[in-house]
């Protein structure tokens, strides 16, 4: 004996499946569903009914046509991987002029801010862009999604409000990198430092003539600084992630340690930056050679700012920014967290 509770008018299947009644109507004249009826005659969609509705919605937006989703539903797979080959190649086409178009744009609007009207011909030289430097498959929040980024500098900051991932964010980018070494918050008593210089003696020179420096500068020599200054003055092959570079120094250190980034080499390794500094970031100052990854708080996909009022995300960027007495505050307070149900929901701004 069926249970009533279990079945849904055709209302509350389209609400469950994220469509119109209507295009349930249509799957079932094209012989995808069969509801039941009730003794009224009205349409009734058991769980068997909604799996199979379901698999074809998933179906459709893959760019599957109602009698291909027939075809593959009766159990000939060989048809769906025909059908997503040549979809795949219609969207790569597509991506490809897409990013051409882009990439004049970029190069027309980079003229006219230097008070140029580029020429159609000129428009039409523009080389398409290179690959993505660095795609990564987020972890969660992000499920699984996408993330490329096709302009790194010497210097790349990750921001974003506590909860917004950026720390997983992090960790992807630092696995997804050959040779790449990942800075925790742990630097300050887990010997970090201690161990690098100890077994290359190059890196210790550098660091005492960096931190000798500083020191004449009347900034603190702290185990939080040396740590960081160990890692900007590897040079080992590969990028060097770290997690909230602020985090155990006072606003001299990180002018001191601003400094540092803005006379680091194009050739060193390039370094990703978590932060929330305005001390360490400061947007009206940033340079060329340095780009901003911003993780919105609602879990939208990682973007690239371009650190310019009006730009598209640089208003929700700089307010996630603050001094250092603020931020030393608000140390591991956030406004909202994930249910306890999510995997690494925290409270602690070391969750990013």
């Amino acid at each position: 004996m069926r249970s009533h509770a279990s079945f849904l008018n055709s209302a509350e299947a389209a609400r469950r499946l994220g469509i119109s009644p209507k295009a349930l109507r249509l799957y079932e004249r094209h012989g995808l569903i069969t509801p039941d009826r009730t003794a009224a005659g009205w349409r009734t969609y058991g769980p068997d009914e909604i799996k199979r509705a379901g698999a074809v919605v998933a179906l459709r937006s893959l760019g599957v046509s109602l009698a291909e989703a027939a075809t593959i539903l009766n159990g000939d797979g060989t048809v769906l991987d025909r059908v997503l080959a040549a979809r795949q190649a219609a969207l790569e086409k597509q991506a490809s002029t897409l990013a051409a178009t882009v990439a004049r744009v970029h190069y027309a609007r980079s003229e006219l801010a230097h008070g140029r009207m580029p020429s159609l011909a000129e428009l039409n030289d523009v080389p398409p862009p290179a690959p993505p430097w660095l795609s990564v498959d987020l972890p969660w929040p992000w499920n699984g999604e996408r993330f490329d980024l096709f302009d790194i500098g010497a210097v790349n900051y990750v921001v974003g409000p506590l909860g917004s991932g950026k720390t997983r964010l992090a960790h992807a980018i630092a696995k997804s990198l050959d040779g790449a070494k990942f800075v925790g918050l742990d630097r300050a008593v887990g010997g970090y430092a201690q161990a690098r210089m100890d077994a290359d003696g190059g890196l210790r020179r550098r660091v005492d003539a960096v931190l000798e420096n500083l020191a004449a500068e009347g900034v603190p020599q702290t185990v939080a600084l040396v740590a960081l200054v160990a890692a900007f003055e590897d040079r080992e092959p590969g990028a060097v992630v770290i997690d909230m570079v602020e985090q155990d120094l006072n606003r001299r250190s990180q002018l001191a340690l601003r400094g540092l980034l803005r006379r680091r080499k194009a050739d060193a390794p390039p370094l990703f930056l978590l932060t929330r500094s305005n001390v360490i970031l400061e947007l009206a100052t940033i340079t060329p050679s340095e780009t901003v990854i911003f993780c919105p708080a609602n879990h939208s996909l990682p973007m690239q700012v371009v650190p310019r009022p009006g730009a598209p995300g640089y208003e929700a960027l700089a307010t996630c920014l603050a001094p250092p007495e603020v931020r030393a505050r608000t140390e591991g307070m956030i406004a909202w967290m994930p249910g306890a149900s999510q995997p690494g929901a925290s409270v602690t701004g070391a969750a990013g």
